[in-house]
Order: C-alpha cells, then sequence, then structure tokens
C-alpha cells in the first residue's frame, strides 16, 4: 500500500491513539481530514482496564463499566472513607474502550486502520514519511504513541515502575462494598518500598483486587499473588475464593524527559509523550485532555499547539521529589500519603493530582505533607543527582 494523501497518521492504536483519531471524527471542522491509523496487534483482548476520576461527562461514559461515589485510603495512620463530592471514581475495560472506538472509526469514511508496525518515522520539509510492515505512507502531521525507548542516565534521572498483578474474583461471601472503591491500603508490610493493596468492587461478592509496587524491580508472580491471597484471608477473611480473570502490568515512572514533539511535524502520544503520570501511573485522562488539546488547536489553526500538553513546571518537580523519596526511602510513601489524605479535603487532593490545582492550593499540599523527606530530596534535584538510601 501507498498513499500520500492523508493530513493526520496516527501511529498505534492503543488509547492514546484511539482516543485522538475517534476525538477527530467528533470534531466537525476536521470531517474533511483524512486519518491513517498504523496498529500492529489485534486489540481484541481485554489486556487491561483504566481506572480514573472525573467532575464532568467524558467522550467515553457509555462504556464505563462500574463507578463509585465513595473512596477509602487505608494506612496504620489513617483509615477513613471518602465521600467523593465533586468527582466520580470510573472504570473502563480495554476491550470495551478498543470495541467503541473501533466501531466508531470503521463508520467514519475519513479513516483508514491499516495493520502493520511503522518501522521508520522520517520529517520531511512538508510532511511525515513511514515506512511500515504494511508499506510507505505520508502524512502532513504524524501522532507517534509507541513506547518511548530510553537510554537510561541513572546519575540523573529515577527510574520506577508502578508494577501489579490483579484477580478479579468472586467470594463465597459477601465482603465487599460496591460503593467504595479501596484507593489505597497501605497496612500490609512495606519492605522498605512503596506497597498498598487496590480494590474496585463490582458487587458484595466480586471485585478486582491488585497488589501494587512503586519500586525499581519487578517481583516473582508469585510474591504478588501471596499478598493478595493475605488480603483476602487476613483482612476480609475470606477462606474461599473463584479467580474469574487476572491482569498484570508494569507502568514506567520516571523523570526521564519524554518530550512532546519529536520534530515540527511529529507529535508524541502516550506514555511516549509522559501522559503517565511519574508519581503515581494514572494516565487515562491525562491522555484525554492532551487529546482536546490537540484537536482544538487542529480545528482551530489547521496546526497542533506549539506547547501540545500544556504541562506546568512545577508539577513535574513535584513528580521529581516523590519518585525521589521513593527511590531512596520507598515506605515513607504510606506516611506522605496518609498526612495528604488527613490534611486536605479530598477534592484538593484530587484537583492535585490532576495538576488542576492553583499555586496557594500547591503551597497547602505541601505544607501538609512531612517536610524532612522533601528537603532532602530538594538537595538531590537541585545538586542534579537522584538519592540513595
Amino acid at each position: 500500500m501507498e498513499s500520500s494523501d492523508y493530513d493526520y497518521m496516527l501511529v498505534g492504536g492503543g488509547a492514546a491513539g484511539l482516543s485522538l483519531a475517534y476525538a477527530i471524527t467528533q470534531e466537525p471542522r476536521l470531517r474533511g481530514k483524512r486519518v491513517l491509523l498504523i496498529e500492529p496487534e489485534a486489540k481484541d483482548q481485554n489486556d487491561r482496564t483504566w481506572s480514573f476520576w472525573a467532575a464532568a461527562p467524558t467522550p467515553f461514559d457509555e462504556i464505563v463499566a462500574h463507578e463509585w461515589r465513595q473512596l477509602a485510603f487505608r494506612s496504620p495512620w489513617l483509615n477513613r472513607v471518602f465521600p467523593l463530592k465533586e468527582y466520580t471514581y470510573k472504570m473502563i475495560r480495554g476491550l470495551n474502550f478498543y470495541q467503541f472506538t473501533r466501531t466508531a472509526l470503521a463508520a467514519a469514511s475519513q479513516v483508514t486502520q491499516v495493520r502493520g508496525r511503522v518501522e521508520t518515522l522520517t520529517e520531511l520539509p512538508t510532511g511525515v514519511h513511514a515506512t511500515t510492515t504494511a508499506g510507505e505512507f505520508t502524512a502532513r502531521y504524524a501522532f507517534d504513541s509507541r513506547p518511548p525507548t530510553l537510554t537510561r542516565r541513572p546519575d540523573k534521572h529515577r527510574y520506577l515502575f508502578q508494577h501489579f498483578v490483579g484477580w478479579e474474583v468472586t467470594t463465597d461471601r459477601a465482603v465487599f462494598d460496591p460503593a467504595t472503591v479501596e484507593f489505597m491500603d497501605f497496612r500490609g508490610a512495606q519492605h522498605q518500598e512503596a506497597r498498598f493493596i487496590y480494590v474496585l468492587p463490582f458487587s458484595t461478592t466480586k471485585a478486582l483486587v491488585e497488589y501494587t509496587l512503586f519500586s525499581a524491580e519487578i517481583l516473582p508472580k508469585a510474591e504478588y499473588e501471596e499478598a493478595m491471597r493475605a488480603y483476602l484471608r487476613d483482612t476480609l477473611g475470606v477462606e474461599s475464593f473463584q479467580i474469574e480473570a487476572e491482569e498484570i502490568g508494569a507502568i514506567p515512572m520516571t523523570d526521564h524527559p519524554l518530550p512532546a514533539r519529536a520534530g515540527a511535524r511529529i507529535i508524541n502520544l502516550g506514555t511516549r509523550a509522559g501522559r503517565a503520570k511519574p508519581s503515581t501511573g494514572y494516565a487515562f485522562q491525562r491522555i484525554q485532555a492532551h487529546t482536546a488539546r490537540l484537536v482544538a488547536a487542529l480545528a482551530e489553526t489547521g496546526a497542533p499547539p506549539h506547547d501540545p500538553t500544556g504541562d506546568r513546571w512545577q508539577f513535574h518537580w513535584f513528580d521529581t521529589l516523590l519518585l525521589d523519596i521513593m527511590q531512596r526511602r520507598g515506605e515513607a510513601t504510606s506516611r506522605i500519603f496518609s498526612d495528604l489524605f488527613t490534611n486536605n479535603p479530598l477534592e484538593r487532593v484530587l484537583r492535585f493530582l490532576d495538576e488542576r490545582t492553583s499555586w496557594w492550593e500547591n503551597f497547602q499540599i505541601m505544607n501538609s505533607v512531612p517536610p524532612w523527606p522533601f528537603l532532602r530530596s530538594i538537595w538531590h534535584v537541585l545538586r542534579g543527582r537522584p538519592g540513595k538510601r
């Protein structure tokens, strides 16, 4: 296949690529633009779930699998259930998202979907050229959501993972509260790392239970499984349960620079553009905000915005400080988050994690947590070298 008639080439059909393709088809001012979506995989499996909080309707509300209006935080210092006043916590299954967006794209005559892998992506004076396993293509602009390839510099940057194993379980008796998401349960052993249980309950007997860590090393799978068994047995008193599905993931969390663009005509998307928040791993709503910003600029000016993400530097700095603490003294994370949830309204915490707080609110947030770990990390950041234990 060969074509030089595309306006937008989307490299990758995951959350970021499909979100952008779908948003372009929903914008009347872009209906005449030809879109090429190149994705190497079928995307016909439920390979992940996305969870997020939202204060307003989203483009994908009709495929939300479940939502919650309460959020629980638990640690040795705080055990509390918070009502969600401004926000709703939501979950979307990967397969539902792929089917919804691909059905919409199949009905849009402006979109061409190609199965293939991009091997080279080259910027030209007036566009972009891609060499792929399905042929060669050109377009005016390319949006690249392939996973980034980093040349690590551990002497300058911090490299952790948010890694987890999750089970969708059915228990033999009612133990879950389907109105409350268990956001973080730090009551288990930390082993000098940040470790917690995360639970999305769908009914009183069915839930997604995940054992999640922020650390540099991936564990043997049996260790995640034993932690989940211990939680079900010792915390919930469950002896008998069935595993209906399994979820495994490892999200890179780093302050390594992830540029928003690779050139004037190549714009990065998704994790390649740093849309997975470095200190929490949440990505879905950040992808949607990025998508909306790109589509608005394309519709209004015909080109991507000069600043594709609109990120504010101080939040990158906050993320770097927390990553430094996690890498240096991961067990301190539970106390930091405990103080964060104890000393701030829940909505302020969620706005802060969404990077939507004001300067005054940021000051209140930083004043609500123990200063010493952050002061040490500020020193490490200023000297340009990550802290060590």
